[in-house]
């Protein structure tokens, strides 16, 4: 179940969501040329990224905010940057540029500290911009619950995209990580599903005066529980592969 667009676009510019997927790009090209070289490698994460053990002894709390922008590989830095890109806008249109942002690094900055500790004395670099983008998810599950959210199913060789509600998307999305993170070896590598949680779960909390503001209830009732621009229809290019009549 893998998202690759909503339904209502962004009503202006959504400029730090684009200045945001830059910074991770522009950081994961700057590192990119030792990707092959373990120990140099080891060495920038160590430097950069979360160790949760450096931060429990006093040091490194740097890395709270420089881990944001360094990921593990092309395939972390792509869906990362996707996920921003789909729920990031509507946030930011919201938020406003300024309110946006800040929000964002707190959020990572949050999911970070969670994942420190839960994890408090593990030497495993830790990194990836998934802790904000959890928040802004959470933020975004908060605003607009009922936004129709295009997912694309894949079981084995079965594609299929179909349009579901916000809160069934982010809704099973975080109960895959709070079962994760119930299962996860808080001191071994793989994916930091405490730091997803609770990113989702401070991303949350921190719209709560946002959509206060707003109304709270009443805000869903006159928006319906979507971003408040048109939405748009998206439509299937039709196939250019001839058909065949059966004889």
């Amino acid at each position: 179940m893998f998202p690759i667009r909503d339904h209502n676009p962004s009503g202006g510019t959504p400029y730090v969501v684009y200045a945001l997927m830059a910074a991770n790009v522009l950081a994961y090209l700057g590192y990119a040329g030792i990707m092959g070289d373990d120990r140099a490698l080891s060495h920038f994460f160590y430097e950069w990224a979360i160790v949760p053990a450096r931060i429990s002894d006093g040091h490194g709390y740097q890395t709270l905010f420089t881990s944001m922008f360094l990921h593990a590989g092309f395939l972390h830095l792509a869906g990362n940057m996707l996920f921003l890109w789909i729920f990031g806008d509507n946030l930011e249109d919201e938020m406003g540029h300024a309110g946006f942002a800040l929000f964002y690094l707190a959020a990572g900055i949050g999911a970070g500290l969670v994942h420190v500790i839960t994890a408090p004395q593990s030497l495993v670099p830790t990194v990836g911009a998934s802790g904000a983008i959890a928040g802004v998810m959470g933020g975004y599950l908060l605003l607009f619950p009922r936004a129709r959210v295009d997912i694309l199913f894949i079981i084995v060789i079965f594609f299929r995209v179909v349009a579901v509600p916000a809160w069934l998307m982010l809704g099973v999305w975080l109960g895959l990580q709070f079962i994760g993170s119930l299962h996860a070896d808080p001191n071994g590598g793989g994916v930091a599903y405490w730091a997803h949680t609770g990113g989702f779960i401070v991303g949350l909390v921190l719209t709560l005066p946002f959509w206060l503001r707003r109304g709270g209830a009443a805000f869903w009732s006159r928006t319906h529980g979507r971003p408040p621009h048109p939405e748009k229809t998206y439509k299937l290019a039709a196939s250019r592969i001839p058909k065949v009549p059966r004889r």
